[in-house]
């Protein structure tokens, strides 16, 4: 019975019921319940919220996700809102503040600091090693290991486990697999230490071990047999790995090994191993097959065939036999001289594994060099091993440029270099584009790429020069340029990932204007969506004119060719002009925006402009969301427009309930922008929803310091300041107390609750000064100069490398990280 349990336990953990009991984990107690639930006697998981940082709602988030991982356990995961209600000690000491509290039998019993406890693995983990504080050994020497063996042995096995660290996926498995089978086994957690050395494993090794430990086995020497279970440490490997040290040691057989079955569960992915037994030396035999299934324990399953059964037909010159799990019935025979032949055959595949996750532990210890710029940085440098297929890009060069574009009505350019890692971010994204173009039959674009770093003089010309081009030197990577025959280019200033780029290029295909001559055209134009764009719905603009010819028209063209890409146009002219401006009621020549986030039946009519500059900025305005929901992709737009962001923060909503709040709140803001009228023009009214934009909340926390209740309504990004300025939180947002607390800002009578930090962008690491230790290098060489044949040798010997001069160098640069002292050199480089 009790390995059904073990069974159902470890496949729950391993996520096999999807279904939960209810939809919020993470209950919040009321101090009644809190001590209703602690005098029962219960396990519980307990933190008393106080102030909600950052850090403390990323805490809160893994919480919730832990409790259904420990309520399998009999822990019972919440959280007591201090600010609802005391509860005596917890809610007014300053050390609860930053510990989460486990409580058992009625009483206290681990606090945990969250430094300790920062995600659901290491929740989990934690809790339930100080359950089984008892259960689960802790050994540092191959003394204390050896005395737990003799404490243990002819009762019970040892589970013997080394993780690099606690906290980590592998000590959650090695917990949850204790607290299914710690009756069973003696279990042993090492994180290091001497006795690593007596296991033969690396201290610098970051990969996880599991040792089996036979101490029930009849005694042969001081030390039990162990046995390394040769998979990744895991929870359903681990119980796998448990239930193959169950298995017999030998199975003796009297059939032909063609007839024996395969291993059933739960061992049917472990090859089997025949050895074949004659009667004269049947005691031999035995005694042979029980060696070689020592050695092959963990690896292979031994069976014993007896050929003294009328049943075995295999030939008598084959002495061994083998069956892999993914062959199922198929049995191939060997004739071996030594046994060691069958050891090698599995362990060969076995050292296979191992290389590959020696191969992924070499990985591990260089990923932090991927960590040494920024997050792009680090994710070229991961997939730095993937060769990006490039088959679908045309490599431009200067000979072939004009050739190629010419062949095209759109060619999209990316300029790269090869050494950037945004840029060979980028060239993966530009791939992608090019494969689902590829897939569109209608699609004449073509896509292109050029190296910089191997074609300079392609990226630097100039557009009179011996290489006519259409576009200026190319100094920012990556760029990415459209280009049409006989046109200029038109540069692409979105977001660097794939479905922005689509989009992009999708929306440029059409001529901008598009001239529509019947109603069918306009109607189409104004309500079918692109049916390549999944539901985007991009904004349109109409431009009415009288004539084709009318001075106006020029004007727009210009404007649309700008918009191109983000916004289609349309141009109409003669008597389905004026049509459309009687129908709303305006004089020709006017232009009709029609907004994304507004019907075709209510388009904002503007007037023609002097300038095309002017009549973009018109067409920009009006195609903006008088009060936007910011995320991530368009964050960058609206900053560069240049306003003050006066920013709401709501949460996410968790039920119909916070649904409702949350559309109020943003009425309410729209109420703002409609109160102020011309006072609002300054400003720019918007919202982030933090359930659909996480990234909101830790922005959020930067601007104030710490997490403020939510919603949240601040004022930041002015054109006169850095201060950022936060609504009373305990104020209720009106549209009218809002624009008194901006009426009071203005009036310099408000203070401020934070400042915008310096947007520098420092590396994260120490680097290598080369450019230092260039001019270290240089100032030395100047001061000494060699005799002139030594120079001569010095330039037949080039290729060779001098170590002197490199440890000098290094010594060089060394000396000038520390103290400067006077005769410091004040011109040379900073790090770059």
């Amino acid at each position: 019975m009790w390995m059904c349990i073990a069974v159902f336990l470890l496949w729950m953990r391993s996520g096999g019921c999807t279904e939960k009991a209810n939809t919020s984990d993470l209950i919040e107690y009321t101090a009644a319940d809190f001590y209703e639930k602690l005098h029962s006697g219960k396990m519980m998981f307990i933190y008393f919220e106080h102030q909600v940082s950052p850090t403390i709602s990323l805490f809160l988030v893994e919480l919730e996700k832990s409790a259904d991982a420990l309520q399998d356990y009999g822990v019972l995961v919440g959280k007591v809102n201090c600010n609802k209600e005391l509860v005596h000690t917890y809610c007014t000491e300053e050390r609860a503040l930053h510990t989460a509290f486990l409580f058992r039998g009625g009483k206290e019993f681990l606090g945990f600091d969250l430094d300790t406890v920062f995600d659901v693995n290491s929740i989990v983990s934690e809790v339930l090693f100080a359950i089984l504080r008892e259960e689960v050994k802790y050994v540092h020497t191959d003394t204390d290991l050896l005395a737990m063996e003799k404490a243990v042995r002819g009762k019970k096995d040892i589970v013997l486990g080394y993780v690099r660290s606690l906290g980590t996926q592998e000590h959650r498995s090695m917990m949850e697999t204790a607290y299914v089978y710690g009756s069973k086994y003696q279990f042993i957690l090492i994180t290091g230490g001497p006795v690593l050395k007596h296991l033969g494993v690396n201290e610098l090794s970051h990969s996880s071990r599991v040792w089996f430990l036979h101490c029930t086995t009849p005694k042969s020497s001081e030390r039990c047999p162990l046995t390394r279970m040769r998979k990744p440490l895991s929870t359903l490997s681990l119980h796998s790995f448990l239930q193959l040290m169950e298995a017999p040691l030998v199975t003796e057989v009297y059939e032909d090994p063609s007839s024996v079955q395969p291993p059933q569960f739960p061992y049917q992915q472990t090859p089997q191993v025949f050895l074949f037994s004659r009667p004269a030396t049947k005691h031999l035999d035995l005694d042979t097959a029980t060696t070689l299934a020592w050695r092959l324990r963990g690896l292979a399953l031994l069976v014993l065939v007896h050929r003294q059964s009328p049943a075995v037909k295999t030939p008598s010159e084959y002495n061994a036999a083998y069956r892999l799990p993914e062959k199922s019935s198929e049995v191939k025979y060997l004739t071996l001289q030594v046994l060691d032949e069958v050891l090698e055959l599995f362990k060969n595949q076995d050292k296979e594994e191992e290389d590959e996750d020696e191969g992924v532990e070499e990985d591990d210890e260089d990923t932090h060099f991927g960590k040494l710029d920024d997050e792009v940085a680090m994710s070229f440098y991961e997939s730095r091993g993937n060769l990006l297929d490039m088959d679908l890009i045309i490599q431009l060069t200067s000979d072939n440029f004009h050739a190629t574009v010419a062949q095209s009505s759109l060619t999209v350019v990316l300029f790269y270099l090869r050494w950037d890692a945004v840029s060979m971010s980028c060239l993966s994204s530009f791939i992608e584009v090019a494969e689902i173009l590829e897939v569109s039959s209608d699609s004449d674009v073509q896509m292109c790429a050029v190296d910089c770093g191997e074609w300079t003089d392609l990226c630097a010309a100039q557009p009179g020069g011996s290489l006519p081009i259409p576009f200026q030197p190319i100094t920012t990577f990556p760029s990415i340029l459209l280009l049409r025959p006989q046109q200029t280019a038109q540069h692409y200033r979105g977001m660097l990932g794939s479905e922005a780029l689509y989009r992009f290029i999708v929306l440029s295909q059409p001529e901008s204007p598009a001239l529509l001559s019947t109603q069918e055209e306009v109607t189409s134009f104004l309500q079918v969506p692109h049916a390549e764009l999944a539901g985007y719905k991009p904004g349109r603009v109409l431009g009415l004119f009288r004539t084709q010819t009318h001075t106006g028209v020029p004007l727009f063209t210009e404007a649309a060719n700008s918009l191109r890409g983000e916004v289609l146009s349309g141009l109409l002219t003669d008597g389905l002009a004026e049509k459309w401006a009687a129908e709303h009621t305006v004089d020709l020549p006017a232009l009709l925006v029609f907004p994304s986030w507004k019907t075709h039946t209510h388009p904002s009519i503007l007037s023609l402009s002097t300038s095309a500059e002017e009549l973009l900025s018109h067409i920009n305005t009006a195609l903006l969301h008088p009060l936007p929901e910011l995320t991530v992709e368009n964050l960058p737009s609206f900053l560069s427009l240049g306003k003050a962001l006066l920013l709401l923060f709501v949460g996410e909503e968790e039920d119909e309930i916070g649904q409702r709040q949350n559309q109020a709140l943003v009425e309410e803001m729209r109420g703002v922008v409609a109160l102020g009228g011309g006072k609002m023009e300054r400003y720019l009214a918007c919202w982030i929803h933090l359930g659909r934009t996480p990234a909101g909340m830790s922005v959020l926390g930067s601007y104030l310091g710490s997490m403020p209740p939510l919603p949240a309504l601040v004022l930041t990004h002015l054109p006169s300041g850095d201060e950022i300025y936060q609504y009373p939180p305990n104020t209720p947002i009106v549209a009218s107390s809002v624009l008194q607390w901006l009426q009071r800002i203005e009036g310099g009578t408000e203070s401020a609750a934070g400042m915008l930090g310096e947007d520098s962008w420092p590396p994260n690491a120490d680097f290598y000064d080369f450019l230092k230790a260039m001019d270290m290098q240089e100032s030395n060489s100047t001061q000494q100069h060699p005799p002139e044949g030594e120079v001569e040798e010095e330039e037949e010997d080039e290729e060779d490398v001098n170590i002197e001069e490199h440890v000098m160098l290094k010594e060089a640069t060394d000396s000038s990280s520390s103290v400067p002292t006077s005769d410091s050199n004040p011109d040379t480089h900073s790090e770059l």
